[in-house]
C-alpha cells in the first residue's frame, strides 16, 4: 500500500507538489522507534481522534495522565492507560467513549509537547484492554515544530474537578471568544482505511468565528503531504478540540470541513458545526505562558 490514499493524492497534484510529497512520505513508517518511544514516555496529554460507532460523527478528545500513561509496548504498538482518569474521554457521555471501547476502532493520535515544540503521529487500530486501549500502528511519523506555541512547564492541578459537560447546538459567545483566543487547536479527520489526529496553530484570531455554527481557518504552508486536507476531500466529517492551556476548559465540535483553493496555492477551510461539547476544567494541566512560533503570520485584522 502507498503512502497516500487518492484524496491525498489529488490535493498534491493540485498544488503541483507530488513530488516533494514523495520525498517526505518516505518518513511514514510503521515502526515505533526508541527516540519515538521515549517522546511519547514524557508526554502528560495525548489528542485522538476517531469516528462515533454510533452516530458516524467524528470527534476529537484530549488524555490526560501521568507520564508514563502513553508508552510504546511494541515495536508497532502504543498502549494507553485511561483506567482510574476521571479526565476527558472518561467523562460519562464524553464522545469518544464508545469508540475507545470498540475493538478495531481506526483513530488518529497524536502526542504534542509545548516544551521541545515537538510532536508525533501515531495512526493504527484499537484495541481495548483491561487498563485503557492499545493500538497497532498503521502510519508513525514526526512533524516539524512549525506553528506550535512554547511553553516551558506545567504543573498538575490535583484539586481540579471537570465541571458539568454543556451539549450544544451553535455556539454561545462565551465559546466564540473561547475560539477567538486560541493559538492551538487539534483536528481529527477519518479516510476510508483509518483516522488521522493533527495539531493547528498561529497567533490568535488565526481562527474565524464567521457565525455560531461556521468557523473558517487558514492552511498555512506545511510537509506537502496533505494528510488531513487529503482526508476531508476524501470524507469532509471532522473533529476540533481547542483547549484552554491555563484553566483546562475544553472545547469540542463536531462537522464537516471543506477546503477552498486559490489561484496561487492559498487554502482556506470552513468549518460548519453540527454540535458541540462545552466542559470546564476537563483537563488537569496548567501550562506556563506561550511564547508564540516565529513560523506564525501575522493576522490581518
Amino acid at each position: 500500500m502507498g503512502a497516500y490514499h487518492a484524496g491525498s493524492l489529488a490535493v498534491q497534484e493540485l498544488l503541483g507538489v507530488r513530488d516533494r510529497a514523495d520525498h517526505v512520505g518516505r518518513s511514514l513508517g510503521q515502526d515505533i522507534k526508541p527516540v519515538a518511544a521515549a517522546f511519547l514516555e514524557l508526554q502528560p496529554l495525548l489528542v485522538v481522534g476517531a469516528a462515533d460507532p454510533g452516530t458516524g460523527r467524528v470527534w476529537a478528545s484530549a488524555l490526560t495522565g501521568a507520564p508514563g500513561f502513553v508508552r510504546a509496548t511494541g515495536p508497532r504498538q502504543m498502549s494507553v492507560a485511561t483506567a482510574g482518569d476521571p479526565h476527558p474521554a472518561g467523562l460519562p457521555g464524553a464522545p469518544l467513549a464508545p469508540a475507545l471501547r470498540t475493538p478495531g476502532t481506526r483513530i488518529g493520535t497524536i502526542a504534542l509537547d509545548p516544551r521541545t515544540r515537538r510532536r508525533m503521529r501515531l495512526n493504527g487500530r484499537l484495541r481495548p484492554t483491561a487498563r485503557g486501549f492499545a493500538v497497532e500502528a498503521d502510519q508513525v511519523f514526526s512533524n516539524c515544530p512549525k506553528y506550535i506555541q512554547r511553553r516551558e512547564s506545567y504543573d498538575s492541578v490535583a484539586d481540579r474537578t471537570p465541571g458539568t459537560p454543556r451539549l450544544l447546538a451553535e455556539l454561545g459567545q462565551e465559546q466564540q471568544e473561547f475560539v477567538r483566543r486560541a493559538d492551538t487547536f487539534f483536528l481529527a479527520t477519518v479516510h476510508g482505511g483509518g483516522a488521522d489526529a493533527s495539531h493547528r496553530g498561529g497567533n490568535p484570531g488565526f481562527v474565524r468565528v464567521v457565525s455560531p455554527r461556521e468557523l473558517t481557518w487558514p492552511d498555512y504552508p506545511g510537509n506537502a503531504m496533505f494528510l488531513t486536507l487529503g482526508n476531508l476531500r476524501a470524507d469532509p466529517r471532522a473533529g476540533l478540540l481547542f483547549l484552554d492551556w491555563t484553566t483546562g476548559d475544553t472545547l469540542q465540535l463536531t462537522g464537516e470541513a471543506h477546503t477552498g483553493f486559490t489561484a496561487d496555492g492559498g487554502r482556506t477551510v470552513r468549518f460548519a458545526l453540527t454540535a458541540a461539547r462545552w466542559t470546564p476544567g476537563a483537563l488537569p494541566l496548567r501550562w506556563s505562558a506561550p511564547e508564540y512560533s516565529p513560523a506564525n503570520p501575522d493576522i490581518a485584522r
